[in-house]
């Protein structure tokens, strides 16, 4: 999709394929089917030892309408991931998610994501939000998640919320923001 729509001239003679181009194929993005980034997607700490997925797996998409960007993440721990050294202050590993496009810097909407994390192994969810950052990630990331409501509540990382994580634990986010361009 273009940002701008093409400048009609007088006397312009409009075809078919000048239809499809602005008209058709603009509005087909409306509908498109979402984007898969598993690929370049990461999971990573603001300090200390990074965290690595090993045999989980990691489901990241997005749809992009203009600046409009929604995306959606699932992360599910495997028995080979690996959670980084975590600490469960807010100086700590800190998780952090990267974004399909980069926020917008100068937005100052609603930044805040809510975010599931299911502790499969216990029965267990937890609800917490996050904040669209430009920071950790040239896309721009999901940072800063706590627990609502809780007085110095820590960022989660590898022992916050939970103090162990176990294979078939699932992280949930999704979440719209304003991209950059």
């Amino acid at each position: 999709m273009t940002f701008a729509p093409r400048t009609w001239v007088v006397g312009e003679v409009v075809t078919a394929a000048l239809l499809n181009q602005e008209v058709r194929d603009q509005f087909n993005t409306f509908f498109g089917a979402w984007t898969d980034y598993s690929g370049t997607f990461v999971w990573g700490a603001e300090v200390g030892t990074q965290p690595a997925i090993g045999n989980g797996t990691i489901v990241a998409r997005y749809m992009k309408i203009g600046r409009t960007t929604d995306y959606l993440h699932r992360i599910t721990i495997g028995s080979t991931t690996t959670y980084g050294d975590g600490g469960g202050t807010l100086s700590a590993a800190n998780y952090y998610f990267s974004l399909p496009a980069a926020p917008s810097s100068t937005w100052n909407g609603h930044r805040s994501q809510a975010v599931i994390w299911r502790d499969d192994s216990a029965s267990l969810n937890q609800i917490g939000y996050g904040v669209i950052s430009t920071a950790n990630h040239a896309n721009g990331s999901l940072r800063q998640i706590s627990t609502p409501g809780t007085a110095s509540a820590p960022f989660w990382d590898s022992v916050a919320p939970f103090a162990s994580l176990a294979a078939n634990d699932v992280f949930y986010h999704q979440g719209r923001y304003e991209a950059a361009a």
